[in-house]
C-alpha cells in the first residue's frame, strides 16, 4: 500500500505539524484530569491519548480527527474500574489486568465492528438516545468533581471511614469462613481454627477494607450527594479557591481570545501559583519516568471469570466510541469538504484502543474539540494526529516530573467545565416542542444513566425508542393497508372496469407497505371478512416490498384458511424479497400454484374472465 493511499503524505507537513502540536498542547490538560478522573491516575489518560492519538489517526478513516480520552468514554470506563477494584477489595493494582483486559476486548470489538461493516449503520441510533445520554455524562461529571473540587476524599475522612467498620469486620470475617470451605474445613463442627484466624486480623486490615468500602459508597453520582452535606463540613478552602480559579479562567479566557486554548492557560496559570508560592496543596498521583512498557499481566494473568460481568460493558465502550468518532467525523468532513470512511475508522480506533490498553492507558475515541483545533490550525492529513500523539510522548518523557505537581484540585475545575460543555443543551431547549414520546426516552436514559448504570440506561433507552419506532410504523402500515371487500375498498385506476357481476365472486386485497410484525393482526383479519359468496381472492402485493418472518407465517395462515373453505387464491405483481421469502417455506408452490400467479393485474384478469366466462358469452 502506498503513503497516498493510506493519506500518509508530507505535502501539507506544515499545516499538519502546526495542527498537530496544537492539539497535542490541548489534549494534555484534559488527558491528565480524564485519567485522574478514572481512577487509574492521570498517567492512564496521557498513555490513552499518546497511543490511541496515534494509532487511530495512522490506520482510522478521517484524516483530520484527533482521538483520545473523551468524556463519555471516561465515564463508562470509570464504572468498570471502580466494579472490579470494588471486586478485588479495593487493590487498584491487582485489579489492573481485569481492567485491561476489558478496554482490550472493547478495542478488539471495534476492529470487528468496522470490519463487518457497521459504521454505516451507527447513524441510525435516535437522537434522544445520545441527547439524555451525553446530558448524564454531564451530570456525572460534574457531581462526581464536586468532592475533590473542594478538597474531601471520603476514604481519608477518619469519621466518615469508622461507619463502616462493622461491615468491614463482617466481611473479613466471612472471606475467613469461605476461605475454610474451600479448604475442606468442617466450620459448624470446630471454630478453633476460625477463632485463630480471627485473632490474627489486624486493625489496618479493617481500616483498608473501610476505606474501600467508603470510596465505594460514596462513589458515582448518588454516593457524591448522600456525602455531600459531610463534605460541605469539611471544605479545604485552598482546593477549592484553585478549582474555581481553574473554572473562572477557562471561561473568561475564552471572551478574550480563542487563538490560545483557554484549558492550557488555567492549567499554567493556576499551578505556577500553587508551585512558586510554596501553597501546601493536594498534587496529582506522581506520573511514572519513562517509557510505557506493556502490561502483559492482561495475558499471563486473565481470568475469564473476572472479566465475563463485564463483557456487555466492553461491548458498551465499542459502540460508544463508534458513535464519539463517527459524529466527530462527521464535524470534521464540513469542515474540511471533504469524506470520511466509518468503517475503516472504527478498525483505526479499535486499534488506538487495543494497543492503549495493553501499554495501561485508557480508551478513548474521536475528540471534536481537539480535531476542530487541528484543522482550525491547519491540519489537513493524519499525519497531524499522530504528531499530536508524539507530542504527549515527548511531554511524557521531558515534564513527567514537572507534570505530577499539578494539584488535584484544577484538574477537578477542568474536568467540571468538561461536564458543562459536554451536554446537550440544544437537546434540552427543544423538549417542550418535541414529540411526548422522544422527551420521554431523552429523560429515562439522562436519569438512568445519571443514578443507576449508563450501559443500562442506553440499552433501555435504546429498547424503548424502538418500539416506539415499530409501533408509529406499524399503526401507518396499518392504516394504508385496510382489510375491506371490493366495495368498500377505493379500486385502483387498472380495477374500473373489473366485470361488476363478478365483484361479490371474486374479492381484490390491496397491501401497502411491508408486511412485518407490527401489521400482521390487521392482515390476518382478511379469511375473516372475506364475504360467503366469494370463492376467488386476488391479493395485489405489488406495494409490499419487504417480508419479515412474522408477516411471512401470517400469509401462511391465512392462505391456508381461504384453501381450507374452498377458495382460490391469485398472487399478482410479487417483488423479488416477498417471492424469495414465499419459495422458502413452500408457499409457492404448495400453497399457491405457480400458475395462480401473475405479473400484472392485466394477466390475472384474463385468468378470471376465463374462469368466470360473462353470462351473456
Amino acid at each position: 500500500m502506498s503513503k497516498d493511499s493510506i493519506g500518509l503524505t508530507f505535502k501539507h507537513f506544515k499545516g499538519d505539524f502546526f495542527g498537530g502540536i496544537t492539539a497535542g498542547i490541548v489534549a494534555l490538560p484534559l488527558a491528565l484530569a480524564f485519567g485522574v478522573s478514572s481512577g487509574l491516575g492521570p498517567s492512564a489518560g496521557l498513555y490513552g491519548a499518546i497511543f490511541i492519538s496515534f494509532f487511530a489517526a495512522l490506520f482510522g478513516g478521517t484524516n483530520t480527527q484527533i482521538s483520545g480520552p473523551t468524556a463519555p468514554m471516561t465515564a463508562v470506563s470509570m464504572i468498570v474500574i471502580a466494579g472490579i477494584v470494588a471486586a478485588y477489595d479495593g487493590e487498584v493494582s491487582k485489579a489492573l489486568p481485569a481492567i485491561l483486559t476489558v478496554f482490550l476486548l472493547a478495542g478488539l470489538m471495534q476492529i470487528a465492528l468496522g470490519m463487518i461493516g457497521l459504521g454505516k449503520y451507527i447513524k441510525y441510533i435516535p437522537y434522544p438516545v445520545v441527547s439524555g445520554f451525553m446530558t448524564a455524562i454531564g451530570v456525572i461529571i460534574i457531581v462526581t468533581q464536586i468532592l475533590p473540587s473542594i478538597g474531601y476524599y471520603p476514604k481519608e475522612d477518619v469519621e466518615y471511614v469508622n461507619l463502616f467498620k462493622p461491615q468491614a469486620e463482617e466481611i473479613i470475617l466471612d472471606n475467613i469462613l469461605k476461605d475454610e470451605a474451600d479448604e475442606g474445613l468442617l466450620v459448624l463442627e470446630d471454630f478453633k481454627e476460625t477463632i485463630i484466624r480471627a485473632e490474627d486480623i489486624t486493625q489496618a486490615q479493617i481500616l483498608k477494607e473501610s476505606q474501600t468500602l467508603a470510596a465505594k459508597n460514596a462513589s458515582g453520582v448518588i454516593g457524591s450527594l448522600k456525602v455531600l452535606p459531610k463534605a460541605l463540613r469539611n471544605i479545604n478552602w485552598l482546593e477549592l479557591i484553585l478549582a474555581l480559579g481553574t473554572i473562572i479562567i477557562i471561561f473568561g479566557f475564552k471572551r478574550i481570545t480563542t487563538a490560545v486554548p483557554s484549558t492550557l492557560v488555567a492549567l499554567f496559570v493556576m499551578s505556577s501559583i500553587a508551585i512558586f508560592a510554596g501553597l501546601d496543596y493536594r498534587p496529582i498521583e506522581q506520573i511514572p519516568s519513562g517509557l510505557p512498557l506493556p502490561q502483559w499481566s492482561i495475558f499471563t494473568e486473565f481470568e475469564l471469570s473476572s472479566i465475563s460481568p463485564y463483557i456487555f460493558t466492553a461491548l458498551t465502550l465499542a459502540m460508544l466510541g463508534a458513535i464519539d468518532s463517527l459524529l466527530t467525523s462527521v464535524v470534521a468532513d464540513n469542515m474540511t469538504k471533504t469524506q470520511h470512511e466509518p468503517n475503516k475508522e472504527l478498525v483505526g480506533q479499535g486499534i488506538g484502543n487495543t494497543i492503549a490498553a495493553i501499554f495501561g492507558g485508557i480508551p478513548g475515541a474521536g475528540a471534536t474539540i481537539r480535531t476542530v483545533v487541528n484543522i482550525n490550525a491547519g491540519g489537513k492529513t493524519r499525519l497531524s494526529g499522530m504528531l499530536a500523539g508524539v507530542l504527549l510522548l515527548f511531554i511524557l518523557l521531558v515534564l513527567g516530573p514537572v507534570a505530577s505537581q499539578i494539584p488535584a484540585a484544577v484538574l477537578a475545575g477542568i474536568l467540571i467545565t468538561v461536564g458543562i460543555g459536554v451536554m446537550d443543551y440544544k437537546g434540552l431547549k427543544a423538549m417542550p416542542s418535541m414529540p411526548r414520546p422522544e422527551v420521554t426516552i431523552m429523560i429515562i436514559v439522562l436519569v438512568l444513566s445519571s443514578v443507576w448504570n449508563l450501559v443500562y440506561a442506553v440499552g433501555i433507552g435504546l429498547v424503548i425508542a424502538s418500539l416506539m419506532f415499530m409501533k408509529k410504523i406499524g399503526d401507518l402500515t396499518a392504516e394504508q393497508s385496510q382489510v375491506t371487500s371490493l366495495k368498500a375498498e377505493e379500486s385502483w385506476a387498472d380495477e374500473i372496469d373489473f366485470p361488476k357481476n363478478l365483484q361479490e365472486e371474486v374479492f381484490i386485497k390491496h397491501i401497502n407497505g411491508p408486511l412485518f410484525f407490527g401489521s400482521t393482526q390487521d392482515f390476518q383479519q382478511l379469511a375473516r371478512q372475506i364475504p360467503d359468496t366469494c370463492s376467488t381472492v386476488i391479493i395485489r402485493m405489488g406495494k409490499v416490498p419487504y417480508i419479515d418472518q412474522s408477516g411471512l407465517y401470517a400469509i401462511e395462515d391465512v392462505l391456508q384458511d381461504l384453501i381450507n373453505s374452498n377458495q382460490k387464491v391469485l398472487l399478482v405483481n410479487i417483488l423479488s424479497q416477498p417471492k424469495y421469502m414465499l419459495e422458502r417455506i413452500d408457499i409457492i408452490p404448495d400453497l399457491v400454484f405457480e400458475d395462480h400467479i401473475f405479473s400484472s393485474f392485466k394477466e390475472c384478469l384474463v385468468w378470471v374472465k376465463d374462469e368466470y366466462p360473462s353470462p351473456t358469452a
